[in-house]
């Protein structure tokens, strides 16, 4: 890669070069019980950013372990510039020129920039580290990527952008040829996703083939060369071109049916004010927050990363405290000390990282499902009733349609639709009135986005209030009945579904 790399404009899709640099052919990935790649061929050109879309459960986290040398095929074989290659380790696809930005990067917290651009590379055995060396080359490589830190910060003082922009770093300081990127704006504010399409446009005009994993379709429209679409672990079509590329048709290949209006929106009567906060104040506001949600209501809450919004479902959730004001439900002053407070007075929150604070992720199906609920049954708390757990686990997972083997499955190992889905099912079990949805469909490929919206819907229509964090704009937009912007730990706006339009929206969480 040449010094010039932050230069690269990111307007448009270079040319791909026709060579194949990445051949998969026939590759078959089968564990107990599950064929997770069905005799799967792909090649991905040097010179291209080449697309990968799928239901989550489709098979491209497979994949990825294949490149990786996570997961070793039964089946098929994997070439890299015309040779054939076969990785029964991860250092072994490392040495290759092989490496994977996954969405839950691997960096060590604890240690600095400098070491963690290096990790895998470090003496391992007893000698000097050039340390003032060390520093230097990790320095080059931070003003190749464009990027303003000090090789010496700990890793855990940077922000998640930063984070990933050290991930890429390590993948080019090892000459990775083939750069995988699984998710990779899922957490990132607008700022840091154009600085990562700059970084993904130079290494094409470098001569890598970049495969990029994404459910984001504007992604696709400005990023990507080609496109794939897996379903049911098997590859189902290749779009040639996403310049003319018919969204309708790419939707449909991903589920297996037409999604016309994936929000599929359904208007209601409001009822009575149900949940209402005055002047409420704490970490990561600004100011006194005030705002109501009625019964049947969906209301949403837009704006950019560090806008307040994660922090103020806290505050209502009884996660943090506040330092001022009040919440009243159904009326009446609440005081919440803690969540359990908050679920026994009928309020819960699906938190935006589900993977750290909505599942215990090695636990199963039917423990996540009943972990607040089986407070109501269990005779003493040191004893369970099996019987009774299992019946609402099964009962749940046939109402919301949960894709698992059975209640006994660990969490972990479903996708983030259906973990979303067991969380939502938590709380059904509680019989709560007030749902705050943060980020609910973050990680969710376009056919479980459908689903939950549904679920959305009908607890609305059941006379629950609904209140939805979410970064993307169709979506709120999509949802809600009434939008609400904040900026800066502000309120900036309220807008009806009626009136929204995506720049007045923008312009309100714009700071001035």
């Amino acid at each position: 890669m040449t010094e010039a790399m932050v230069e690269t404009p990111a307007a448009g899709p270079a040319r791909a070069a026709p060579r194949a640099y990445l051949e998969l052919d026939g590759i078959t990935v089968s564990f107990p019980g599950v064929r997770a790649l069905d005799r799967v061929s792909l090649e991905v050109r040097a010179g291209e950013v080449h697309g990968l879309m799928g239901e989550n459960g489709a098979g491209k986290s497979t994949l990825l372990k294949v490149l990786s040398g996570v997961n070793q095929p039964q089946e098929g074989t994997l070439k890299l510039n015309g040779v054939e290659q076969r990785f029964t380790t991860t250092r072994a696809a490392l040495d290759a020129g092989i490496a994977i930005i996954y969405q839950e990067l691997h960096l060590v917290p604890e240690l600095t920039v400098a070491e963690n651009l290096m990790l895998g590379q470090l003496p391992n055995r007893l000698g000097v580290l050039d340390e003032k060396a060390l520093v230097e080359r990790a320095m080059n490589e931070l003003q190749r990527l464009g990027e303003r830190i000090d090789p010496r910060t700990p890793v855990k003082a940077l922000s998640i952008g930063q984070r990933q922009m050290i991930e890429i770093g390590k993948a080019l300081m090892r000459d990775a040829r083939v750069i995988a990127f699984d998710e990779p704006t899922s957490s990132l504010s607008a700022r840091e996703t154009e600085n990562l399409f700059r970084i993904i446009n130079a290494l094409r005009a470098d001569g890598r083939a970049i495969v990029y994993v994404t459910h984001r379709m504007d992604e696709v429209d400005t990023l990507c060369d080609r496109v794939t679409v897996f379903r049911d672990g098997r590859r189902i079509e290749t779009f040639e071109s996403v310049a003319d590329l018919d969204r309708n048709r790419l939707i449909a290949a991903m589920v297996g049916r037409s999604i016309s209006d994936v929000y599929g929106y359904r208007s209601r009567e409001a009822g009575e004010v149900l949940i209402e906060a005055k002047g409420l104040l704490g970490p990561g506001l600004a100011e006194p927050i005030s705002f109501s949600a009625r019964r049947g209501e969906i209301v949403g809450f837009f704006g950019l990363v560090g806008a307040g919004r994660s922090e103020l479902m806290k505050l209502l959730y009884g996660a943090t405290r506040a330092t001022a004001g009040h919440v009243e439900l159904n009326g009446k002053r609440v005081n919440f000390a803690s969540p359990r407070d908050a679920v026994c007075a009928g309020l819960a929150l699906c938190p935006e990282d589900r993977k750290q604070e909505g599942i215990v992720a090695i636990a199963s199906v039917a423990d996540n499902l009943n972990i607040s609920a089986r407070r109501h049954f269990s005779p003493a708390r040191f004893l369970l009733d099996a019987r009774r757990e299992r019946e609402l686990t099964d009962d749940y997972i046939a109402k919301l349609a949960i894709k698992t083997r059975n209640g006994d499955t660990p969490i972990g190992t479903l996708s983030g639709g259906n973990q979303q889905k067991v969380i939502l099912s938590r709380w059904l079990a509680e019989r709560i009135e007030v749902f705050l949805m943060d980020e609910p469909t973050r990680g969710i490929d376009v056919g479980a986005r459908a689903e939950i919206y549904n679920l959305l819907y009908e607890l609305a229509e059941a006379g629950r209030t609904v209140i939805m964090v979410s970064s993307d704009l169709a979506e709120v937009i999509g949802v809600s009945d009434r939008i609400v912007v904040m900026r800066e730990g502000r309120i900036a706006g309220c807008v009806q579904k009626a009136d929204a339009r995506p720049d007045e929206l923008i312009k309100l969480a714009l700071p001035h």
